[in-house]
């Protein structure tokens, strides 16, 4: 492939239709529920934030769950977990792959719920289950977490955008069932720096976007919050604007050069999104507090 790679900055926007399914759903469904786990990414803990969520659940009491808090840089996303609790959210950082902190979800339902089933009790009626509801985009763990709150495998876990297709009631707990949802997004991603970090993360499907667009995005992202991951992974201490050097060198360092020793830059694309997807630079989080 000849060195005039052009990379593609075209707007990133996804919202299939089983997404407006499932909002109707919701809506439908929202007279039974007594409280909402809203869960979010860590590493992006606004872009992974539904935008309109507050149209969506109205008044219902939520638990702000952040998924992924193993992979996050602390630093950053501990400003975020601060910002929500001023603001009034129950904010519950967990990791999935040791399921630290998950017990926490329950005890907080049962504690935010409590002067529910003190009324219910004064009428002289018997306390009841919980009824939960989970949501958040897609790929932000909600099946892990539900599998860790269970305790064994009881949702189905894929790691591609859209796997969970239709709403279900799960008994996570003695005293919680929960209606498991598909992951949605909102119907116009306006805000495009948010939408290319949910492309990083694999939140948007793959095959609509140009690994081009995504990889740029990493690689430019890293260099402005994470120079010294750049460099200890792939020897880059400069990134141009057009990140042909930046390419030229990782295709070198990695092997991927067609004929002639000319850099395969198809190739070094799928490299970055791989290290990136591997958490080869490190813990990150790619959002920030705008400064007041």
């Amino acid at each position: 492939m000849a060195n005039n790679k052009k990379f593609d900055n075209s707007p990133i926007n996804w919202y299939p239709g089983h997404m407006a399914k499932t909002r109707r759903e919701i809506s439908e469904k929202l007279n039974l529920i007594d409280i909402v786990y809203e869960v979010i990414d860590a590493r992006m803990p606004r872009s992974s934030k539904i935008v309109d969520v507050d149209d969506l659940i109205k008044d219902k009491p939520r638990i702000l769950i952040m998924t992924k808090y193993d992979l996050c840089d602390k630093v950053e996303t501990d400003k975020f977990i601060s910002y929500y609790k001023d603001l009034g959210y129950y904010v519950i950082p967990v990791d999935l792959m040791s399921g630290s902190n998950v017990n926490k979800i329950v005890d907080v339902s049962e504690k935010v719920l409590e002067s529910e089933n003190e009324k219910r009790k004064l009428k002289g009626l018997k306390p009841r289950n919980i009824r939960a509801l989970i949501l958040g985009i897609p790929n932000v763990g909600k099946s892990t977490l539900i599998n860790r709150l269970v305790g064994k495998k009881s949702a189905g876990v894929g790691n591609k955008p859209g796997f969970t297709k239709s709403l279900s009631w799960i008994r996570i707990h003695k005293n919680i069932d929960l209606l498991d949802t598909p992951g949605i997004l909102w119907p116009k991603l306006e805000d495009q720096e948010s939408a290319h970090v949910l492309a990083a993360f694999s939140a948007i499907k793959e095959d609509i976007l140009n690994d081009d667009q995504i990889a740029s995005f990493i690689l430019k992202k890293l260099y402005q919050l994470y120079p010294k991951s750049l460099e200890e992974r792939y020897g880059i201490v400069e990134l141009d604007d057009d990140l042909i050097e930046a390419y030229d060198l990782i295709a070198s360092k990695r092997g991927a050069l067609g004929r002639g020793g000319i850099a395969d830059y198809e190739r070094v694309s799928s490299i970055i999104i791989q290290d990136f997807k591997n958490g080869y630079f490190g813990p990150v989080t790619f959002d920030r507090l705008e400064k007041e």
